[in-house]
């Protein structure tokens, strides 16, 4: 849409809702983040989740916690990491029934990476079991292809 068009508060939601979460792609993709980047990659997970939480479903918020979780991983927040994940488990578990079968898979990759990161080994293989169990489910190609390629790859702080 252009500058000049109006937008419904729900589809001005919708839209920084995608904008805020592409951002946060843009910056995880960025080898060499600057201490101001990771700082805005924070807030623009969070203002996502802030927007999917106003506009959209249980899904959404789902998805939000898992990239918070996500982004706190990555930069080594063990606590932060491990709440946001713990929450999307939560979700993932309470909302079953609405979630895609790569949303459940996503949720179990969170608590075994953010359990990795906080050195509970245990956790972390006993998540990434269900999440590599969850994610060979996965009944869509594309998205399997790329659950299977997120797992491989990334920090797994010494469990893999």
């Amino acid at each position: 849409m252009s500058f000049d068009e109006r937008y419904s508060l729900d589809e001005a939601g919708k839209e920084f809702a995608k904008r805020f979460n592409g951002r946060v792609w843009q910056l995880l993709e960025k080898n060499d983040r600057s201490p101001d980047e990771n700082e805005e990659m924070i807030y623009a997970a969070f203002a996502s989740l802030y927007h999917w939480r106003q506009v959209g479903s249980e899904v959404h918020h789902q998805r939000g916690e898992w990239m918070l979780a996500h982004v706190y991983t990555v930069l080594g927040e063990c606590e932060l990491a491990t709440k946001h994940a713990k929450r999307c488990l939560e979700l993932t578990e309470q909302f079953r029934d609405q979630m895609n079968d790569f949303d459940i898979a996503y949720g179990y990759e969170g608590i075994a990476r953010a359990s990795a990161l906080c050195g509970d080994r245990e956790t972390s293989v006993r998540y990434l079991d269900l999440a590599q169990k969850a994610g060979e489910a996965i009944s869509g190609a594309e998205d399997k292809e790329i659950f299977i390629g997120d797992i491989k790859g990334g920090e797994w702080y010494g469990v893999r």
